[in-house]
């Protein structure tokens, strides 16, 4: 590359950019100084004629709370945040507290962002986790963050649990405090958290209603393999494929009807009221809400084999093996469960997500099809010329935002929600 001594190591970033066609690098001098756009100049960093530059490629990463977004880099000290202030748009205040972060989650109105140390920082809503002062002492060695509408659960290096933010979603677990002990993995549904311990039994908190209280099938919850939440219910798959579930019973919390079939389960997906299971040999089970996702009847012979299910509010999509779709939540088709008039486009497809009332897809050449409701992200017509070379997307509640692999991003749907980023836009080059 060849730039003028005045030139901003900014502009060298840029070039780098375009050569390699990544849009995140990290760019290290021969004498191991790692490169900072704050350098006025290339003369101001000491780089001169003939010197060598190693480029890093990083993976930039996405984050959202219902109305807000966080995009971020593994090990970076900056985090990009935009949409509703109240709701974790808003980082300003945390900014000099990031050092080499490591995971970001969000509660619908906050955000906690792991750092390489163990210790966390947290923003937006007070009262739904965005203040950890409280627990900030015990908030060390964390190792993972996991979120309910609006509290936090952090699994510390001991096996050991801290949680934080509204008492009735889950944010105090003092009355099972004893018992959280060795856990190795952790799953909030809307107002209730559900904790597996090494011996793969299972711990529950929070809202009654939600999934906070599982002693109806406690006996059953033991050499549990993997634990799965939709916001009213928990199932969770245990050592030999088969599938127990507890909360609401009308919204997934119930699997006894269709218990005898729920056999080599791989994999859950939840809407917010039904759940559908992958089986080994790629067929799908579903159950909870019949409108609202749990009846799959309509599209049974088609649901074969499927590697992936995502969900929106009231519907599912699961990607077939051969790239193809298959939606259903008939009685909500606006919302997600019907794909007819993109199915012609729905091909190669590498990957979906779902907003509140919308999916996604990436294709395998880089675009992307959406459909669903148009007011939650359905209709990308007006960003549908920006979409090309996705790497990633996330959704908040009625919102999109992609990034591409030039490292620009792309955001389209409910503008309350995030889907303008103009004001972070300048500095997507920083991270």
């Amino acid at each position: 590359m060849t730039v003028a001594e005045s030139s901003k190591v900014a502009d060298v970033k840029l070039l780098a950019q375009q050569q390699f066609q990544q849009g995140f690098l990290r760019l290290i001098t021969a004498w191991g100084y790692v490169l900072s756009d704050l350098e006025e100049s290339v003369e101001a960093a000491e780089l001169e004629e003939g010197d060598h530059l190693t480029a890093i490629a990083q993976q930039a990463r996405l984050a959202a709370t219902g109305s807000a977004f966080a995009l971020w880099i593994y090990g970076g000290d900056k985090i990009l945040t935009w949409g509703s202030a109240y709701n974790g748009g808003r980082s300003t205040s945390i900014q000099k507290k990031l050092k080499n972060v490591q995971q970001v989650q969000a509660t619908l109105h906050a955000f906690a962002a792991v750092l390489a140390d163990g210790s966390v920082v947290t923003w937006g809503s007070h009262r739904c986790g965005g203040d950890s002062s409280f627990v900030s002492d015990q908030l060390r060695g964390v190792q993972r963050v996991e979120a309910t509408a609006g509290a936090f659960a952090a699994i510390l290096k001991d096996g050991s649990v801290v949680t934080w933010g509204a008492p009735y979603l889950g944010g105090d677990s003092s009355e099972v405090q004893d018992q959280l002990k060795n856990v190795r993995q952790i799953q909030g549904s809307l107002q209730a958290f559900a904790a597996v311990l090494e011996n793969g039994s299972v711990v529950t908190w929070g809202s009654h209603r939600y999934g906070g209280d599982s002693s109806k099938v406690q006996p059953e919850l033991f050499l549990v393999r993997q634990l799965k939440a939709s916001p009213f219910a928990f199932a969770a798959i245990l050592a030999d494929g088969s599938v127990a579930t507890w909360g609401d019973p009308d919204y997934g919390g119930d699997s006894s009807l269709v218990q005898d079939q729920l056999k080599n389960v791989q994999e859950i997906q939840g809407t917010r009221f039904a759940f559908a299971a992958i089986l080994a040999d790629g067929s799908v089970v579903t159950w909870g809400d019949a409108e609202r996702g749990g009846d799959s009847s309509e599209v049974q012979d088609q649901l074969r084999n499927v590697m992936q299910i995502q969900a929106t509010n009231t519907a599912f999509a699961a990607i077939r093996a051969d790239g193809s779709v298959v939606t259903w939540g008939f009685h909500f088709p606006d919302q997600g469960g019907d794909s007819s008039a993109v199915r012609d486009q729905l091909r190669n497809v590498r990957q979906v997500q779902g907003s509140h009332g919308a999916f996604a897809a990436i294709l395998a050449d880089g675009s992307v099809v959406t459909w669903g409701d148009p007011n939650e992200g359905g209709d990308s017509f007006d960003v549908q010329d920006q979409l090309r070379n996705v790497q990633q997307i996330q959704a908040s509640h009625r919102a999109f935002a992609a990034i591409l692999a030039d490292g620009s991003l792309v955001t389209w749907g409910n503008r309350h929600d995030g889907s303008d980023h103009s004001a972070v836009r300048d500095q997507l080059a920083q991270l």
